[in-house]
């Protein structure tokens, strides 16, 4: 199989790729959708490198800085963006979606480069919130859709690539930019903006998901209604993506917009120090991500409970490190790596990946933006008090994020074993435990 546009159905794309080889499209495709991830933590990373910035230039009060990172891509923005974009996704299609929200995101960065004022800055936070919360959803579900069944973790792992190569270019460019204040942060978000469109012209030559065109076909009865999703197998796995992301998404969502802040807040390194440590965070991502999640998330369930219950281990001492130490350079680079490796192998990916396996084709998109917009509102209530209990120290953060990613952990071991499975199998199974009455996620 060389054309995901040729299949109908996901045993369609598996065809040929049945043991898990990937085309050269897919991997293209996947680049392309994955561009989502790299713009949403890309803006969320630029917005915390310029935080301390944004306050000085524009008299920002403790509680002000909380709402602008409240509101945008990082939380209540893109939460709304997830909930409507999601929906929209499963019933015009996932290209509606992804290819036009592009175009307001890059105006939304414009506002943020070009702010002289608190309003344009705190607008433009918040329409960029919405743009990439509604692309998220749809694009990961495109990715899920065409996937090879042996593939799907590997190409869902590949947009968690991108995800933390935003970041990664980002805070570069922030730190080669350091010296000219405000301005560099400017660039930086002129960055985006070019990204974005770049993005957008390069989407226009996909297709729609042929799993979605498939269903959509089918009338009705192919068109469950959102309440499905509040009772039996559909509830169960909603409950359970929802809550590994939501726990862990305070934690990774704190880190990734306030370290370079309480790093200088805190007194424990300069502008230049906090951005190094917040690129070689993501940078361990990506290379546990290739070398470890993209190898093994289609082995089997035994692989993938063994990685959650190594990355779980290795995230909570990250944070539970700060309990007992104090919040100094070499702490922190302790954090850094065992909280960065161990995402890679119990974060993002994991959702991602059985986000797009345990729901039916048209509530796919419905249900991840349930998940991802409820954890990001949750995240953005949190981040109004971030700023506030950090400047009494780091224990009260970090007791909350290590109670948070001990949740996540117990959670995450009752995942469902979908590893490997086409999407139709995995439905079929969860339909089966619905007749027999089973308690069971599949």
């Amino acid at each position: 199989m060389t054309s995901v546009q040729g299949t109908s159905t996901q045993s369609g794309a598996d065809g040929a790729a049945g043991d898990g080889a990937v085309s050269r499209q897919q991997w293209k495709w996947t680049g392309l959708a994955g561009m989502a991830s790299y713009l949403d933590a890309g803006s969320i990373v630029a917005l915390s490198s310029g935080l301390a910035l944004f306050q000085d230039r524009f008299g920002l009060s403790e509680s002000g800085l909380g709402a602008l990172t409240a509101i945008g891509p990082n939380a209540i923005g893109a939460a709304i963006g997830a909930f409507i974009g999601g929906r929209l996704g499963d019933k015009l299609g996932r290209k509606r979606i992804y290819q036009y929200d592009l175009l307001v995101y890059a105006a939304a960065i414009l506002l943020i480069a070009f702010a002289v004022n608190p309003l344009m800055l705190f607008t433009g936070t918040f329409i960029v919130g919405l743009a990439v919360g509604a692309d998220v959803p749809t694009s990961l579900a495109l990715v899920g859709e065409f996937s090879p069944a042996k593939a799907r973790g590997k190409l869902l792992g590949m947009t968690q690539v991108t995800w933390s190569l935003g970041p990664v270019v980002v805070l570069l460019l922030a730190w080669a930019l350091s010296d000219l204040g405000l301005l560099g942060i400017r660039i930086v978000f002129l960055h985006l903006f070019v990204v974005s469109l770049v993005t957008y012209a390069l989407r226009r030559g996909m297709v729609e998901s042929a799993v979605w065109r498939s269903a959509a076909k089918g009338g009705a009865a192919a068109r469950p209604k959102v309440r499905e999703l509040l009772r039996g197998a559909h509830l169960r796995a909603l409950l359970f993506t929802g809550g590994i992301y939501l726990f862990w998404n305070l934690a990774a969502g704190t880190n990734g917009i306030f370290t370079p802040y309480m790093v200088q807040s805190l007194g424990a390194g300069s502008q230049a120090t906090s951005v190094a440590l917040s690129c070689a965070s993501f940078a361990l991502v990506i290379v546990g991500t290739v070398a470890v999640y993209m190898r093994y998330a289609d082995r089997g369930h035994r692989y993938r409970k063994v990685m959650w219950i190594v990355g779980s281990v290795m995230q909570v001492c990250a944070y539970g490190v700060f309990l007992f130490l104090p919040f100094t350079l070499p702490v922190i680079v302790f954090n850094v790596v065992l909280f960065g490796v161990g995402q890679a192998m119990a974060g993002e990916a994991v959702y991602k990946t059985i986000s797009q396996e345990v729901f039916p084709t048209m509530l796919r998109g419905t249900a991840q933006g349930i998940t991802f917009g409820t954890s990001r509102v949750v995240l953005g209530v949190w981040s109004f008090f971030v700023p506030a209990l950090a400047s009494t120290g780091i224990a009260p953060v970090a007791a909350f994020l290590t109670a948070s990613l001990l949740l996540c952990g117990v959670i995450g071991l009752f995942m469902p074993n979908t590893a490997g499975k086409p999407l139709e199998q995995v439905e079929a199974e969860r339909a089966a435990s619905r007749l027999d009455g089973t308690n069971s996620l599949q």
